[in-house]
């Protein structure tokens, strides 16, 4: 059986943030047994599987991304939307818009 479901994840500020029960409570009811696969569709921001016991861990992931892909570089073209908007971009497509978990 395959089902698909949609739901919307609230608005958040620019960072790492955990989402796990958000996500479960937007999937209801699950079988024991099966694949989920999750896809974010939005264009800055991204999905990955990582520690959620220690915030630290977070936070060090946000300053690694910053680190990989600082603001106000002179390179960028797409600015209209502020100097965080291309960073976001860039930072969604390193880390990926899916995941997929057993």
């Amino acid at each position: 059986m395959i089902t698909q479901k949609e739901f919307q994840l609230r608005a958040r500020t620019r960072g790492c943030h955990l989402v796990t029960d958000e996500v479960v409570r937007g999937l209801g009811a699950l079988p024991e047994v099966g694949v989920l696969h999750l896809l974010l569709k939005h264009t800055s921001a991204g999905l990955c599987l990582n520690e959620n016991w220690d915030a630290d861990v977070r936070h060090d992931m946000n300053e690694i991304f910053n680190h990989l892909v600082p603001e106000n570089q002179p390179y960028f073209k797409h600015t209209l939307e502020g100097s965080d908007d291309m960073p976001a971009h860039a930072k969604s497509a390193l880390v990926g818009a899916t995941l997929t978990i057993p």
